[in-house]
């Protein structure tokens, strides 16, 4: 889930079965399509580069990226995707924000809501919850053992992060969302292992759930999740460690 610091652990944890795969591969396939409809160049299309970046830390087969590029610019057939936002509140007057890539507008919005209202959730408009969420870059790496904090520290400082949170399996690097792309480059160059590499949402209100409201926004977060017009679900929960591992 999207909007804690946990993000190497539900990265790894996505990365486990097969259907999860299929079903990463095909949210970042859009995101590929939509970054290329504009200019299917990588080397002169920076939002291109990073969302293969983001396909590669998941280890989606250079062939599929490929023919996503080849569906946005013409060469195959492809569905043109418009990008949505929606805004709204889960349980306990907890904050959520979900982006989604749809072809069919009404489809997604229906799905979106029906979600929200099963899981003890609601819709908001526009503007609702976002003004407490940061929209940054988010790089996570792999800690090993030969990795130090201090040489990660060193790495995003020179790149052009603004800070570095040190977890048990992870380094989570924030950056300026103008600076992801040359900071990602630059970590990149260095041959780390990255867990994930996206531009996220963070909350500065972040709250702590309990008991049946916890498991009512865990399912909810996991419903929309499912969706497959549903890229990402940002929140300002919380969520225990053991529940992301």
């Amino acid at each position: 889930m999207s909007g804690h610091s946990h993000a190497a652990n539900i990265a790894a944890k996505k990365a486990k079965t097969d259907a999860a795969k299929g079903k990463i591969f095909t949210k970042i396939g859009r995101e590929i399509a939509v970054a290329a409809k504009s200019n299917p160049d990588p080397d002169t299309n920076s939002k291109l580069a990073d969302a293969i970046a983001k396909a590669k830390s998941v280890n989606m087969p250079n062939d599929n990226i490929k023919r996503c590029i080849a569906k946005a610019s013409g060469e195959l057939s492809g569905d043109n995707y418009e990008e949505l936002t929606y805004e709204g509140y889960g349980p306990a007057g907890s904050a959520v924000i979900i982006k989604a890539l749809t072809d069919n507008k009404n489809r997604t919005v229906d799905y979106v809501r029906t979600a929200m209202r099963k899981h003890g959730g609601s819709l908001g408009n526009a503007g609702c919850v976002s003004f407490t969420f940061t929209t940054l870059g988010e790089i996570v790496i792999e800690r090993t053992p030969d990795l130090s904090e201090d040489t990660v520290m060193e790495y995003a400082l020179d790149a052009g992060a603004d800070d570095v949170i040190t977890e048990d399996d992870a380094y989570v690097v924030h950056c300026a969302v103008a600076d992801f792309s040359s900071v990602r480059k630059y970590l990149e160059s260095k041959s780390l292992n990255f867990f994930s590499a996206e531009i996220t949402m963070v909350s500065s209100n972040m709250i702590t759930l309990e008991g049946d409201d916890l498991a009512k926004f865990k399912r909810l977060v996991d419903a929309l999740e499912d969706l497959d017009d549903v890229q990402n679900v940002y929140h300002n929960v919380d969520l225990p460690e053991e529940d992301e591992e």
